[in-house]
């Protein structure tokens, strides 16, 4: 009886941490898809394209511009998708065409948009530096996370799916950090420069702490 009630609580704890982590994440994704939409309208009055107007009298950046935050909003949407484990579980065949559908969209709009786009970045030489950076792990890591599913290592796709995963949630998780930044009353430059770096290792330490424990649960689970 004490063992049962032992494991209803341990599972009650799992679900709960579970839904901390996800209500918040999958919230505030569709937030930033829902942002997007408003972009389609092509007014140039938003303060992003209104900063940098004399770039977006180039047509290739204009042009990059709108293909990096539709390719990024599709990334997003398809990533919810293929971390569903009901998804999974009922419709494998949703699975691989929204993985496709995510490796395409990084592989050849959003990574390479991302890439030209980190040289009239915003900030000093480092933030560049952090959005090239960005766009090469992305590609990177969504590449081998494509060549591992080939090779049928399902355990490596993960962990680098889990990786590039992280890299296209830095849209969100830098958008939380500035909003909580901003509500405390920082500079914009200042709040900005900090938020993108917060968000991009943070989300990076995170992803690892995720396969370090995940590898640490199969390796227990193995032994057994």
């Amino acid at each position: 009886m004490q063992n049962t009630r032992i494991n209803t609580l341990q599972k009650s704890v799992k679900v709960f941490s579970q839904m901390f982590f996800w209500v918040p994440v999958v919230g505030f994704s569709l937030l930033l898809i829902y942002n997007t939409i408003p972009y389609f309208s092509f007014e140039k009055d938003f303060r992003f394209i209104s900063e940098r107007s004399f770039l977006f009298e180039s047509h290739f950046y204009n042009l990059s511009f709108y293909v990096h935050i539709a390719a990024g909003a599709l990334c997003i949407g398809a990533a919810l998708i293929q971390f569903s484990r009901y998804i999974l579980k009922k419709s494998k065949a949703i699975h691989r065409i929204s993985g496709k559908l995510y490796v395409f969209v990084v592989l050849f709009l959003g990574a390479p948009t991302g890439l030209f786009m980190s040289f009239f970045a915003k900030g000093s030489f480092w933030e560049r530096a952090l959005f090239m950076f960005m766009a090469c792990w992305w590609f990177v890591t969504t590449l081998y996370g494509l060549s591992t599913i080939r090779k049928k290592n399902i355990i490596a796709h993960k962990i680098w799916m889990m990786r590039s995963y992280a890299m296209a949630m830095t849209a969100v998780t830098f958008r939380v950090y500035h909003l909580l930044f901003y509500m405390l009353g920082w500079g914009h430059l200042q709040n900005y420069e900090i938020s993108l770096w917060i968000s991009v290792i943070g989300n990076m330490l995170f992803a690892e702490w995720i396969v370090w424990k995940q590898s640490r649960h199969y390796l227990k689970s193995f032994a057994v």
